[in-house]
């Protein structure tokens, strides 16, 4: 029987391009299902019903919600075609520290760039690039957070390049110009097809983003 995967998803959304891309790296085919989530659906609230939030992998009917833990699921059920995770514990443990890191930095620290001012912003660029420079000391000279091979930390964390502009252009700073190495990986992620066709462009989501200000009443 072939496999029927359904993904749930919010175009914006980090969390969901990370099993968008997973799913790419896999060659996996699936059906995506764009989520309204000021009217979610009866298929998310029942697959999800404990955060009833995306993204959630639906696998033959069986529901894997939260993004890190569906990316593992897909990498164990598809095993036989680009790991994302390593064969040693210690280096798998290592790979699901930096992810960790990411899901505990990233989505926060963003979030507090384009929607405060003044001091408070001022705090969270600062925590911000620093969040950068620690990843970047990670990634070293390795051209991927894996070493050689795209992987597990690099699916969690690319995502987040998608919101570029969003940091950059609210918090009036740049990133390359501070940490030009963490964007020569970005780019090198961009060049491999499965990333480039499961993130959107960074303007279309700062276009997203200016929208949202609006409805939240932050000018």
């Amino acid at each position: 029987m072939a496999d029927h995967v359904v993904l749930l998803g919010f175009w914006p959304s980090p969390f969901g391009m990370r099993l968008r891309i997973a799913l790419a790296e896999k060659g996996v085919q699936y059906e995506y299902k764009d989520e309204d989530l000021r009217n979610k659906s009866p298929l998310l609230l029942q697959s999800n019903p404990v955060h009833k939030k995306v993204p959630v992998l639906i696998h033959n009917g069986k529901a894997v919600p939260e993004s890190l833990i569906a990316v593992q699921y897909i990498d164990e059920v598809w095993k036989d075609k680009a790991p994302l995770l390593p064969s040693d514990p210690h280096l798998r443990a290592h790979a699901r520290f930096w992810a960790d890191y990411v899901d505990k930095k990233m989505p926060e620290i963003g979030r507090k760039v384009w929607t405060t001012k003044g001091e408070e912003q001022d705090a969270a660029k600062k925590e911000f690039l620093e969040c950068i420079s620690v990843l970047e000391g990670e990634l070293g000279d390795k051209p991927y957070f894996g070493g050689k091979t795209f992987g597990f930390v690099d699916v969690a964390l690319i995502p987040f390049s998608s919101w570029l502009s969003v940091y950059e252009k609210f918090g009036n700073f740049s990133v390359e110009a501070e940490h030009p190495k963490f964007i020569a990986w970005v780019k090198r992620c961009l060049e491999k097809e499965s990333v480039s066709k499961s993130i959107p462009d960074q303007q279309k989501v700062y276009d997203f983003v200016l929208e949202m200000r609006k409805k939240l009443g932050i000018e």
